[in-house]
């Protein structure tokens, strides 16, 4: 019987090679189909985190703010992953505004103080109080424990935030910070293997990944451990001078920062990027390595009849010994330390600061870092010419002993301490101004000394930071079993200050609790300060601003009250704001800077103030001041501006024209007159 043929039999079987090309297809589509759909779900679930730099601020749709999770992008184990300020700025930058973004690591986020101790805080200070009628944005994107791999990533975000200049301060966390060379937290040798995985880190399968391996892995996460984040961050702990390791740390920072300088001058944005500074002369190096053994007998010997010589204080002899055992093995940290210490105590300061570098140098625990990245950031800068190298290190320099820089203005190896700070935002200053990207400050500029005495960190904030250090002191690498010993709760500063510390108390509470310790007390200066301090912590605030020009107002601080209403206007305009601005410029006998401020009064005049008439004066009072100072001694013109002064109820400015007039000729008549209508009133 014939079998009948299917009507489909006639069609062509596709070829073999067809069949293989399809089927690989579809082994690729397949899992990528599969892939696709879950990271669609994973995000639609908001599974895992956010890594972008900046996300909304939960109190205000208007502000972006420094996301906590950006940096998880960078740890491989992300319990040890740090957290940076929060420091809000507009989505849409204002045209009377000036936005910095600072990037760095630990000693750029301020440690040990934080908050009103570092460095962009004074800046922020001083820059606001020399253009009063600007708006500062300055947000600092540093974390401790990072390097110049996040400085790179966030650059590329920077970018896209309309900076008016980008503040860079990085450099000692180099080998052991995050993705560093020495860390813990390496990824790979391979920076192309390292700048694909942190892109995949964006995707959240690649955490949800991540997240199983962490709970299925035997090894506990080294945050449980005890250990200081110094130790958790130092895997190959030695490192040797001019080692295969070494080099491919300096290689690494010379790499990032020219990509992070290359990246914001195709954007045509200004870098202010510091050399650096560290502890060399009192910090004694960690890790010294030893000579071989075709070197170790001339060379001990030679040392340690340095070292007894040293002891002894004949500091010639130990120099005489110490350069001996140079000769034998001139690798010895602490040989060239001693040896820099010698010359130091006979005088010859010169070779003590090259001799304590070069014990830097050759220290095999590299929390600080060589003087090679100095030289590195200067060559790069004049590669860009956006690029401004800030000289931190002649500035510390310049405060030190025989320009070498040690305890005096640095709290351990590598951070400095509350002077140390402001010295290196003077540093930043003085480039900034120097490459005109602000106009030209007024004559009342603030002085770096009146910087000094008026910055407000209170004194909670400053034993704050003493008792981190002597907390780090206690352990790995300084291993100093006493020296939490000086920490004291005797006073109610000294106890604020160890709740911060150590009990993890919120430093905006803390504040709040100093501030009423001290208006308890009547001490309204120091509660001013404390304020002071609230009001850089969030510049934001202008029901702040405007408490803080109260209380100077009791404190019959004119200057400051000004500011601080000043401050408040800008930040949120109101008719009383504007009232109390204006009054007080006509009270410092300032009338051209009070008309914009009397303007906006009179428009939104809703206390339905005659304010009219007092616009009418002001501007008489502007007239004949110009022809005041074509001729100072004009007594009759001096007091019709006594008497337009008086005539808007302002006697201060009455009193100081009445006061020329009197210096003029003290039996004027209508001076006198001047005179005895203040004193009726």
């Amino acid at each position: 019987m014939p079998v009948k043929k299917n009507k489909y039999s006639s069609l062509k079987k596709p070829s073999r090679k067809k069949t293989i090309l399809f089927k690989g297809i579809s082994i690729i589509l397949v899992p990528l189909i599969i892939l696709c759909l879950i990271e669609f779900g994973l995000r639609l679930f908001q599974y895992g985190n956010n890594l972008h730099l900046f996300v909304e601020y939960k109190d205000n749709a208007d502000y972006l703010v420094f996301n906590p999770n950006a940096s998880k992008r960078y740890f491989t184990d992300r319990d040890i992953a740090t957290t940076g300020n929060s420091e809000i700025f507009k989505k849409k930058k204002d045209s009377n505004t000036i936005r910095l973004f600072v990037l760095g690591e630990s000693t750029t986020v301020g440690y040990p103080y934080f908050h009103n101790g570092s460095f962009h805080r004074w800046l922020q200070y001083r820059l606001t109080h020399d253009y009063p009628d600007k708006n500062f944005e300055i947000i600092n994107l540093s974390l401790t424990a990072v390097n110049s791999y996040t400085v790179l990533g966030f650059a590329k975000e920077v970018v896209n935030y309309e900076p008016d200049a980008v503040l860079i301060y990085t450099g000692h966390n180099e080998f052991y910070g995050a993705l560093g060379a020495a860390s813990t937290q390496n990824i790979s040798s391979s920076r192309f293997m390292v700048n694909l995985i942190l892109g995949l880190r964006e995707f959240k399968i690649v955490q949800l990944m991540s997240n199983v391996f962490e709970k299925v892995s035997l090894n506990t996460s080294a945050a449980k451990s005890g250990e200081s984040r110094m130790q958790l961050m130092a895997a190959k702990q030695q490192i040797p001078y001019r080692s295969d390791l070494y080099e491919k740390g300096v290689e690494q920072f010379k790499t990032n920062m020219d990509a992070t300088f290359s990246l914001f001058n195709q954007h045509h944005i200004p870098v202010f990027v510091s050399n650096l500074v560290s502890n060399d002369k009192d910090l004694k190096p960690f890790i010294s390595f030893d000579a071989d053994d075709k070197k170790k007998a001339g060379f001990d010997e030679n040392y340690q009849s340095g070292l007894k010589a040293f002891n002894a204080k004949d500091f010639n002899t130990a120099i005489n010994f110490f350069n001996a055992a140079n000769k034998w093995y001139n690798e010895s940290a602490n040989c060239n330390y001693y040896l820099a210490q010698s010359y130091f105590d006979a005088g010859n300061f010169l070779q003590a600061k090259i001799f304590f570098a070069t014990a830097s140098d050759l220290d095999g625990l590299r929390f600080r870092a060589p003087q090679e990245f100095n030289s590195i950031l200067f060559q790069l800068s004049h590669n860009y010419p956006n690029v401004h190298l800030v000289d931190t290190k002649t500035a510390f320099e310049s405060f030190s002993d025989h320009q070498i820089i040690g305890d005096k203005l640095i709290t351990d190896h590598v951070h400095p301490n509350l002077k140390g700070y402001a010295i290196m935002s003077d540093a930043f200053y003085t480039a900034i101004n120097k490459a005109h990207i602000l106009p030209a400050a007024g004559s009342d500029a603030m002085s770096f000394n009146k910087l000094l005495n008026d910055m407000p960190v209170t004194k909670p904030d400053s034993l704050a930071g003493l008792y981190r250090i002597l907390n780090l002191k206690t352990h790995w690498p300084y291993n100093e079993p006493h020296a939490a010993d000086s920490i004291k709760t005797e006073t109610e500063e000294q106890t604020l200050a160890y709740n911060l510390v150590f009990k993890k108390a919120i430093w905006s509470d803390t504040m709040g609790e100093l501030y009423t310790n001290y208006t308890n007390k009547g001490d309204y200066e120091q509660a001013r300060n404390v304020l002071e301090g609230l009001a850089l912590e969030y510049p934001a605030d202008a029901g702040l601003a405007e408490k803080i020009a109260m209380l100077s107002g009791v404190l019959k601080n004119d200057t400051t009250t000004l500011f601080y209403f000043r401050r408040a206007f800008i930040i949120s305009p109101s008719f009383e704001r504007a009232r109390y601005t204006f009054v007080l410029f006509l009270k410092l006998d300032e009338p051209e800077k009070a008309l914009p401020y009397l303007d906006y009064a009179i428009a939104n005049n809703s206390a339905g103030l005659k304010l009219d008439a007092v616009k009418v004066a002001v501007g008489d009072v502007i007239q004949l001041k110009k022809v005041y100072a074509t001729d100072l001694t004009d007594i009759e013109l001096i007091n019709k501006i006594a008497a337009t002064y008086l005539k808007m109820g302002n006697k201060d400015a009455a009193i100081k024209y009445i006061n020329k007039a009197q210096k003029l000729n003290n039996k004027n008549q209508n001076t006198q007159q001047l005179l005895a209508e203040v004193k009726a009133k």
